[in-house]
């Protein structure tokens, strides 16, 4: 019975998350962080992914098939390219829409109009990607609120995705991160920047690099600030195993230093 409920609770809140936006005009999230608690952890996402800068809005990184825009680096694929990891660029539009936004017509198409780097570089000090960066810059906070539910939908997915041992483990460790803004920034920041964990695509190995591998990964520790330390040495190790199960031709090994950094930052003060 506890099982089935767990589902349930799941199926509902996924309806609600990015991936499936609400149906309601009003989807903005509901959340206990103030509004300047809010714009630092935006601002944060923002640096984290791009160095806060305005050209960092519009990327296509090394070694990468599909663009990454907005603060977040929300993925956006090519027609024809099936990768492996959760596209999240056409429910952001989706859900930037359903809450009056107005986004540019280029950023509204189902595609990505670049299919390779070099044309996306080509094209990147054009008129249109010029307004596109121009309107990611003035929908921050559009883009944390987006971040925000993909997050508050995660937990009921993780529970549902888990196996029955670990579900207590991985929501009360959920719990104790979040009750503090400095924790509540280190999910938010970690589910759009590795997922959620639950996809059988994203796996090396056969072991997943997101939200619910570093929850199920952490050590018994107290709430508040010890729990925020604790997440970002499980995210470190998580990282780190993904790395050394990951191809020897992808060279993730590059990009440690910087998963690490990203990940030193749950453990400071928001």
């Amino acid at each position: 019975m506890k099982i089935r409920l767990i589902l349930a609770l799941a199926a509902v809140l996924t309806a609600c998350s990015p991936g499936n936006p609400p149906t309601s005009g009003n989807s903005a999230p509901a959340t206990n962080l103030t509004a300047a608690q809010k714009s630092a952890i935006g601002k944060k996402i923002w640096q984290n992914e791009s160095n806060g800068t305005l050209n960092g809005l519009t990327a296509w990184n090394s070694g990468e098939e599909f663009p990454s825009l907005g603060i977040g680096h929300f993925i956006w694929y090519p027609a024809g390219f099936n990768g492996r990891f959760e596209e999240s660029w056409p429910a952001f539009i989706t859900f930037a829409k359903r809450n009056g936004a107005n986004p540019p017509a280029i950023a509204q198409q189902r595609f990505s109009p670049w299919r390779t780097k070099a044309e996306f570089q080509s094209k990147f000090n054009s008129t249109e990607m010029t307004r596109l960066r121009e309107w990611l810059a003035s929908a921050v906070t559009l883009q944390t609120d987006f971040i925000i539910v993909r997050s508050r939908g995660a937990l009921p997915k993780m529970l549902a995705a888990a196996p029955a041992s670990e579900r207590a483990k991985i929501q009360a460790n959920y719990q104790k991160v979040s009750t503090t803004p400095q924790g509540t920034y280190a999910l938010i920041d970690y589910v759009n920047f590795k997922g959620e964990g639950t996809s059988s695509t994203e796996k090396y190995n056969g072991q997943g690099w997101g939200l619910l591998q570093v929850l199920g990964g952490m050590h018994n520790v107290r709430s508040g600030a010890p729990a925020a330390t604790e997440f970002a040495a499980s995210a470190k190790r998580v990282l780190s195993r993904r790395v050394s199960n990951s191809p020897p031709a992808r060279n993730e090994a590059k990009w440690i230093p910087g998963w690490h950094n990203r990940c030193d930052t749950y453990a400071r003060p928001l």
